[in-house]
């Protein structure tokens, strides 16, 4: 492993998507700063990237609060150059319209897409005056089209898309690569597979089609070829979705 004097951020590093990213950068020399809600369940990440010989930091940050978010991307890239952003942040949650309480409404738009302007904006504060860096932000099917009971997590995936092309039209031309790259497809977790045995049954989950599902890997190898793109030829937004998805 060659080590690189650059630094990732992952906002959102989940036991996932987002571990899965951070594992991958790291196992290209890239130091990983990353952060979520209850920082202390980072730490088998962390010691996994380190057995692996890679360096990270894990802390517990709210991606809704401003203070909080400028200051864990400030102290990556104190560490070393932030290089990479990576909001990663979900909030999939599915009420019925007429169940959907304003305090719901706020929090997932807070989480899923306030939390993703601020983000790109102390990112790009770091970066700008360097002339160099990306931010990738992770959309869904739901940035694409609203479905029933998803009134809140469309829009507010839908506004982190419009956040996602507004910063790529301001910050290209500054050398600062903004992508939004929408998961259309349930990733292969415990979480899923459990949604799959409630709504379809036990012989569904055991009979799983194994094209159904993306592996968190596989989308962390798709965030590493992303970032590998020159710059003559960067991707603004991209769709990715397992072989056996239908679209």
């Amino acid at each position: 492993m060659t080590t690189r004097n650059a630094t990732v951020a992952v906002i959102g590093a989940g036991d996932f998507i987002g571990s899965a990213i951070a594992k991958r950068f790291a196992a290209e020399g890239f130091t990983v700063f990353v952060g979520r809600r209850g920082g202390e369940k980072l730490a088998p990440l962390v010691s996994e990237i380190e057995a692996a010989g890679g360096k990270a930091f894990g802390r517990s940050l709210d991606a809704r609060n401003e203070e909080e978010v400028a200051a864990f991307l400030k102290a990556a890239d104190d560490h070393a150059p932030l290089e990479l952003c990576v909001f990663n942040i979900g909030a999939n949650v599915n009420f019925p319209l007429l169940e959907t309480t304003e305090r719901v409404f706020r929090k997932v738009w807070e989480m899923a897409c306030y939390s993703g302007f601020l983000a790109t904006r102390e990112a790009a504060r770091l970066m700008v005056p360097r002339g160099r860096g990306a931010i990738f932000l992770t959309g869904a099917t739901a940035s694409l089209r609203g479905g029933v009971g998803f009134a809140a997590f469309a829009s507010a995936k839908f506004g982190l898309r419009a956040v996602s092309q507004a910063a790529a039209r301001e910050l290209g031309p500054k050398n600062i690569h903004v992508a939004h790259l929408i998961i259309d497809s349930g990733v292969d977790t415990a979480w899923v597979r459990e949604r799959i045995r409630e709504h379809e049954g036990e012989e569904a989950l055991a009979n799983l089609d194994p094209d159904r599902l993306m592996r968190p890997e596989a989308v962390a190898e798709t965030y590493w070829a992303l970032y590998q793109q020159p710059r003559d030829a960067w991707t603004s937004e991209m769709e990715i979705r397992p072989f056996g998805e239908k679209w």
